[in-house]
């Protein structure tokens, strides 16, 4: 980020000049510190170096005009504030410098206290505490052994080695059991261990050791941990690191002093109450650092219980400020309590639904800041079921999380086995290397689906999320060898009946039955746990959001279902339709035939006969649909899959044939299967025969289905059944294709419906960019548009998506290429712009046209927000993401209200 460099340019503020709302200025830290301060509250006086100071060193490799001069003119005015000069031999100020950007990164970038002192100000601060010299030592070693590492890179095992033999020729195992002389002894140590890996001594300096700091802590933004989650929590990585430059308060000056962290509510549940941990003698990294036992929050009382009442005073006062959760740090030094942080704090998605529910109770928030107080990741996190991992389970392998959830079950390695043990009542994972369509009984059978290969958006991960179930994917230290029905992994090999347990978060792999907690929520969604009934306050809470998300969204929301339980499931979550029905998937197992005799027909009678015996499967398929959907529109998108997918493998067909010519026998029969197939063989069947193109090339093969749609849709009305069928052309890339379509399903539709009162619209699915770039065109021939961005992500890109995320995902997302997946959420640049280009354009040609988007981004909370901006009409996602999708929809309409979301 381009950064002015002026002398005139403010790069330093006092605490008292700023607020909490200078977030992207004064980082997180530092506007809340600011904030504190100016609500009077007890915080160290300080000042804070600027995010934008940052981006200028980070983007000249100096510090900018001006920073110096101001840093000086702030460090008089604390000193004089405070008494004490930086570094005084007799009365030194001390300061620590801390890191703080925008967004909560703990832990990621570096910290320096005690910043000042030096083998004279050490004496000094002695005679400050009193003649203690044992804690003006011990604050001496933290400095050396904090700067050492922080600024100056030297490796931190080599102060925790000289440390331990510190404490074990004193036979101890605690720091506080050292005395005085050998935490002398160690500082000696620690400048020996400085200067053997920096060439010069520890400075002496104190402006020097500032500034020192200031650099490392700004250098520290592009650490590779710090970079690492960023890309882990998708913040922008241009948006730098403020520094805190704060007077230092005491915690180890001895047993009337110490520090803590404190949470205004359980982080973990959301329980209102004390929650938090105290370590009396102590600095702050000690708490964090976990190198001596913490004792409860409310041990304090007992301990020191002014400073405890004072806190709790504290801590509901910033409750009600920031009204929210609040993560705070404390200091007492000798009685006296100080602030050191104060944020919004981070909290399970369980405590997230209960917080914003009591909050609004508490009449601190309305419920719309509570809709956008939650997101749509915190309730998919809470919709699925949970390893109990309370004893020692050791992860065998590790693979992608693809779809959540956890699962036990005997492993299979077939379909055919999967749905045989299943239907004797027995739990199974389906094993494999990669699943393909034809896996689909056996993955609708399976507990779970563990995968050798793949990543979150192969096939087997789509599935598996789109029928909730549990799937990990890319597991590559397993070794699957489906013909002796076994997998090997890390010495222990696995065979047919064993039991295993896949985390579908996590990616882990575990040996055994690990015991699985359900999901209230999920009970809840499915209806059989009643809100109203139970005291559970997780269930409440999320139906209270829900119900008022519903309320307020404008998107429709809708599901993709192929069958008529998927359909009830999606009914039952919320959906309010069916986007997309996919029709490929109801030719699949004994079907199967008879779609490969269709499409290798030579002759007329060949190809009718077939269509003949598909119509009244595909009819009684529609009617099962229908009717759970009664009154609700149902999109059916005609036939579409790669042609290689009913078609037997050529390798294969050819080795067979050889084989079997080789041995002298008749395979006049098999030679005619190969020569079909090897004519219709493509090398890249994503991009060949498909969608329109098939249903222009196979006559009868549209009509066949439009006709057991159209007679599905009677059928129910003569049940009573409310059938509103909407028929999806795919692959259309120009108006001429669908205009053909359309003509012929028309005269159908006319023959069939005739007066029974039924309309069936017709429109297409926008996955080609052509379409999206002549969508003015098309839309006089469509009365809605379905946007596929599986396919056109795809194409937009160039990327085979079954290919791709193993072969070099993993790349573009370390080097930040992607900030994630593109096939995960919608990639408002390129992708985005399609479907923006496409609705302003067919709407502008026909204004009533009716827009939805039917890929898996119909369920990303990300992309759920840009389809609400984009100004499309629904989405459809997934059974069990609907919920996620209703909510996302509300959150997108409160934050285009402007809510408050402070």
């Amino acid at each position: 980020m381009a950064v002015q460099e002026t002398v005139g340019h403010k790069y330093v503020y006092d605490f008292a000049e700023g607020n909490r709302d200078l977030k992207e200025l004064l980082g997180g830290k530092g506007a809340n510190l600011a904030e504190m301060t100016n609500l009077g509250l007890p915080v160290p006086p300080g000042f804070t170096v600027t995010t934008e100071a940052c981006q200028a060193y980070l983007a000249t490799g100096r510090e900018p005009d001006g920073l110096a001069d101001q840093m000086a003119v702030h460090l008089t005015a604390l000193e004089r504030q405070m008494g004490r000069r930086l570094g005084d031999p007799d009365d030194p100020l001390l300061v620590s410098v801390r890191s703080g950007a925008k967004f909560s990164m703990p832990g990621m970038m570096e910290t320096v206290l005690n910043v000042g002192l030096n083998d004279r100000s050490v004496v000094g601060l002695s005679a400050q505490a009193g003649g203690n010299d044992r804690f003006a030592w011990d604050s001496y070693r933290r400095l050396i052994q904090m700067f050492g590492k922080t600024v100056c890179e030297v490796p931190g095992e080599e102060f925790e080695h000289a440390l331990d033999e510190a404490k074990r020729a004193r036979d101890t195992t605690d720091d506080l059991d050292l005395t005085a002389d050998d935490l002398r002894a160690l500082v000696d140590t620690y400048k020996k261990v400085f200067r053997a890996h920096t060439g010069r001594d520890f400075p002496q300096e104190p402006r020097e050791q500032l500034d020192l700091a200031v650099r490392a802590v700004f250098e520290s933004w592009n650490a590779e941990r710090a970079v690492l989650y960023r890309r882990q929590e998708r913040i922008p990585a241009d948006l730098g690191t403020a520094v805190n430059v704060v007077a230092m308060v005491f915690g180890n000056l001895g047993p009337d002093s110490g520090t803590g962290v404190a949470f205004t509510r359980d982080p973990a549940s959301g329980a209102q109450g004390v929650y938090g941990d105290y370590l009396a003698n102590a600095q702050g990294e000690d708490v964090v650092a976990g190198i001596r036992n913490t004792v409860p929050l409310q041990e304090l009382e007992r301990i020191d219980k002014a400073s405890y009442d004072e806190l709790l005073d504290i801590m509901a006062r910033l409750e009600r400020h920031y009204r929210d959760l609040c993560d705070i740090e404390f200091t007492i030094e000798r009685g006296k309590l100080w602030m050191l942080q104060t944020r919004v704090g981070k909290r399970t998605a369980a405590a997230a639904f209960v917080i914003a529910g009591q909050l609004v109770d508490e009449g601190l928030i309305d419920l719309d800041e509570a809709t956008h107080r939650v997101t749509g990741a915190q309730l998919a996190q809470l919709m699925f079921p949970r390893f109990q991992l309370d004893h020692d389970f050791a992860p065998v392998a590790q693979g992608v999380g693809a779809s959540p959830g956890a699962a036990s079950g005997k492993v299979v390695f077939t379909t055919a086995r999967a749905v045989e043990l299943a239907g004797a009542g027995e739990k199974v994972v389906l094993v494999r290397r990669e699943t393909n369509p034809d896996d689909l009984p056996g993955m609708i059978a399976a507990q779970g689906i563990l995968t050798s290969r793949g990543g979150k958006t192969s096939h087997a991960a789509v599935v598996a999320r789109g029928m909730g179930k549990t799937c990990v994917s890319g597991a590559d230290e397993i070794d699957v060898n489906v013909p002796a029905r076994r997998f090997t992994v890390g010495g222990h090999t696995v065979v047919e009946g064993d039991v295993v347990s896949v985390d579908g978060t996590t990616g882990r792999v575990y040996l055994g039955e690990v015991p699985v907690t359900p999901s209230e929520v999920v009970q809840y969604f499915e209806g059989t746990l009643d809100p109203a009934t139970t005291d559970d306050a997780l269930v409440r809470a999320v139906h209270r959001i829900m119900t008022h998300a519903d309320g307020r969204r404008r998107l429709a929301v809708r599901t993709n279902a192929d069958t008529g339980a998927d359909a009830a499931r999606a009914r039952r979550f919320g959906a309010e339709g069916i986007g997309l029905c996919r029709t490929e998937h109801m030719f699949l197992g004994d079907r199967r035939e008879l779609v490969e005799r269709l499409i290798l027909a030579r002759a007329d009678d060949e190809r009718e006969a077939a269509l003949a015996a598909l119509l009244p499967l595909q009819r009684a398929d529609f009617v099962d649909i229908f009717r759970e959907m009664d009154g609700l529109p149902v999109t059916v998108r005609l036939i579409d899959p790669p042609l290689h997918e009913f078609l037997p493998p050529l390798e294969q067909l050819a080795v067979n044939v050889a084989v079997a010519q080789e041995r002298g026998e008749d395979v006049a029969q098999e030679e005619a299967l190969l020569a079909a197939v090897r004519r219709m063989h493509e090398e890249n069947p994503m991009l060949g025969l498909r969608g329109v193109r098939l249903g222009l090339v196979i006559p009868g093969l549209f009509a066949m289905q439009v006709r057991a749609i159209t007679e599905a849709a009677v059928e129910c009305a003569g049940r009573g059944v409310t059938a509103r069928p909407e028929i999806m052309v795919p692959l259309v890339g120009a108006v001429q294709e669908l205009e053909t379509v359309r003509a012929e399903a028309e005269k159908i539709i006319a023959e069939v419906v005739r007066d029974a009162g039924i309309e069936v619209l017709i429109g297409t699915m926008i996955e080609v960019p052509r379409a999206a770039l002549t969508a003015g065109q098309i839309a006089e021939a469509a009365q809605f548009f379905s946007f596929g961005t599986n396919d056109l992500t795809q194409m937009a890109w160039g990327f085979s998506r079954d290919d791709v995320e193993g072969a070099f995902f993993w790349r573009y997302l370390e080097l930040g290429i992607f900030g994630i997946s593109p096939f995960e959420s919608i990639d408002r640049d390129g992708v985005g712009r399609l479907v923006r280009i496409a609705a302003e354009e067919g709407r502008a040609a026909r204004p009533d046209l009716k827009l939805g988007v039917c890929g898996e981004h119909g369920g990303d909370p990300e992309s759920v927000r840009f389809f609400h901006a984009v100004g499309l009409d629904y989405v459809s996602c997934s059974p069990f993401r609907v919920p996620v999708a209703r909510l996302e929809a509300a959150r997108a309409v409160v934050e285009t209200d402007g809510s408050d979301s402070r």
